[in-house]
C-alpha cells in the first residue's frame, strides 16, 4: 500500500482507539508508528519506493504474514470442512503414484480404468442421473479454495523476499568487490541459478508459464464468476477481492519478476561503471606518455629514447597470391542501331509489394501502452490487413524481434481480410494459426 493510504486507514483505526482508551493510550504520530514498525529490529513491514513513484509504500514482510496467518488459526470457525482436504491428499498421492510409474503397461490399465469411469458417469447424465453436490460440500471446497489462495500469496512474497535478499548481497559485494569482473559474476550468476533453479524457483517458474496463458484467466474468471453466485458460497460472505484473485497472483509474480530485473539491472550497471573506470585509466597513461614526449621535445635525451616493434607481422600465403586470368576478349557485332518505338507495360514495376515493419512495430507499442498483452488477432482488427498474408508473416517476424511473444498451442485463432481473389474480385479471406500473445 502507498503510505498515504495506509497513513489514513491507521489515523482512522487509532481515532477509534483513543475514543475507546483515552487520548494518551497511543502518543506517537501515524507515519511514527509505520516508520517505528518498518524499522530494522522489528521488520514488521518493509518500507520501499515502486519503480516510477517518489512515494513509499509499505508491505508485510513475510514473517509477519505467517505470524498473521498463525492468529487466524485461533479464532473459533463456525464451518470446519475436512472432506475436500481429504480428497485433495487422495488426488495428491495418485498424482504422485501415477507420475513416478515406469511401466507403460501399468499406465496404460490406470488410463483404462479412469475411461471407462468417465464413460460410466457420461452414461448416468445421460439417462437423467446428474450427482451434484450439497451445501456442506460446497462450502468445504470453497473454504478450501480460499485458503489455498492466501498461502499461494503467501509463498509468492516468500519467493520475492529471497530475491531480494540476494539483490543486497549483490550490492554489498559489488561495493566492496576488488577483484576481476567475470569473478564476480559468475560468484552472482551462481547464487541466482541457485535460486531460480530449486524446487521453490522451479514451482514458481511452472506455475508463472501456467497463469500467464490468457485462455487460463479466462477460464478462471468465468469460473469464479460463477461459483460465487452459488447460494450456499454467498452464504459464506467471501471477500469481494475473491473476484479477482487470480490477478492479485498475477500482480504478486510481476513484482517477483520486477526483483529479478533489479538484478540484472545492478550487474548491467556495475559492468558499465567498471568499463568506464578501465576506459579512463587508459585515458590517463596515454596522457601521461603525451606529457612526456612534449618534455622531451627540446632537449632530447642522447641514444635511443623508445624503440616501438612493428604491430603486425606481414604474412603472404600461397593461396592467396590471385591466379592468371586470361582477358577475356570482347566479341562486337557491327550491326546499324536502330530506334524503336515498342511500348511495354511498366505496371509490374508499381506493383510491387513493400511491408512497413516499421509501422507495424509502431501499432504493437500502441496497443501494448495501455494493456500487459495483446493477441496477433486483436491487432489485426484493431488496424486490418491491407498487404494480406505477407503482413500477417511480417508480424510474425516481429514476435520473436524486437517483440517478446507467447505461443498459445492449445487454442488456434482465425485471422480475416480482404483481398482479391483469383477472378479479381474482392473476397474474403483467413489464416488459421495458433493464438500468438505479444507482451510487454
Amino acid at each position: 500500500m502507498a503510505q498515504a493510504d495506509l497513513a489514513e486507514a491507521l489515523d482512522d483505526e487509532l481515532f477509534a482507539l483513543r475514543e475507546r482508551l483515552g487520548v494518551e493510550a497511543f502518543p506517537k504520530s501515524t507515519l511514527d508508528y509505520l516508520n517505528d514498525w518498518a524499522a530494522t529490529e522489528k521488520g514488521w513491514l518493509r518500507k520501499f519506493y515502486v519503480h516510477g513513484s517518489d512515494e513509499p509504500h509499505f508491505d508485510l514482510t513475510p514473517s509477519t504474514e505467517k505470524a498473521i496467518a498463525w492468529l487466524g488459526t485461533l479464532t473459533e470457525r463456525s464451518f470446519v470442512g475436512t472432506e475436500s482436504r481429504l480428497l485433495t491428499l487422495f488426488e495428491l498421492l495418485k498424482q504422485m503414484s501415477e507420475g513416478s510409474e515406469t511401466d507403460p503397461q501399468a499406465r496404460i490399465a490406470e488410463l483404462h480404468k479412469r475411461r471407462d469411469e468417465i464413460d460410466a458417469e457420461i452414461a448416468r447424465v445421460l439417462s437423467g442421473d446428474i450427482p451434484l453436490l450439497d451445501d456442506t460440500a460446497l462450502k468445504d471446497r470453497f473454504q478450501q479454495f480460499m485458503a489455498l489462495a492466501r498461502e499461494l500469496l503467501s509463498d509468492f512474497r516468500e519467493v520475492e523476499h529471497n530475491f531480494r535478499g540476494l539483490d543486497r548481497r549483490v550490492r554489498e559485494r559489488i561495493a566492496l568487490w576488488q577483484g576481476s569482473k567475470g569473478a564476480l559474476l559468475e560468484e552472482i550468476m551462481g547464487e541466482r541459478d541457485a535460486i531460480a533453479d530449486s524446487d521453490q524457483g522451479r514451482s514458481f517458474r511452472a506455475f508463472w508459464d501456467f497463469l500467464m496463458s490468457s485462455s487460463r484467466q479466462e477460464e478462471l474468471s468465468v469460473l469464479l464468476e460463477r461459483v460465487l453466485t452459488l447460494p450456499p458460497v454467498a452464504e459464506l460472505k467471501p471477500d469481494a477481492r475473491t473476484r479477482r484473485v487470480h490477478y492479485d497472483w498475477l500482480e504478486a509474480g510481476e513484482h517477483t519478476q520486477r526483483t529479478v530485473a533489479q538484478l540484472s539491472q545492478q550487474l548491467r550497471r556495475f559492468l558499465d561503471d567498471q568499463a568506464w573506470l578501465e576506459n579512463r585509466r587508459i585515458m590517463d597513461i596515454l596522457h601521461g606518455i603525451k606529457a612526456k614526449a612534449l618534455a622531451l621535445r627540446e632537449s632530447p635525451p642522447p641514444g635511443e629514447v623508445t624503440r616501438i616493434a612493428d604491430t603486425a607481422a606481414d604474412i603472404e600465403l600461397p593461396m592467396e597470391r590471385p591466379l592468371h586470368t586470361p582477358a577475356i576478349k570482347p566479341l562486337i557485332a557491327d550491326i546499324e542501331l536502330e530506334s524503336g518505338d515498342t511500348e511495354i507495360d511498366a505496371a509490374a514495376l508499381y506493383a510491387q509489394v513493400v511491408i512497413d515493419k516499421a509501422q507495424l512495430a509502431r501499432h504493437i507499442r500502441h496497443a501494448l501502452q495501455d494493456r500487459s498483452q495483446v493477441t496477433l488477432r486483436e491487432l489485426c482488427e484493431m488496424q486490418p490487413l491491407t498487404h494480406g498474408l505477407a503482413e500477417l508473416v511480417a508480424y510474425l517476424e516481429l514476435a520473436g524481434n524486437p517483440f517478446k511473444a507467447v505461443v498459445d498451442e492449445n487454442a488456434s485463432e482465425a485471422v480475416i481480410w480482404r483481398g482479391a481473389g483469383p477472378d479479381g474480385q474482392e473476397q474474403a479471406k483467413q489464416a488459421r494459426l495458433p493464438r500468438v500473445i505479444f507482451v510487454r
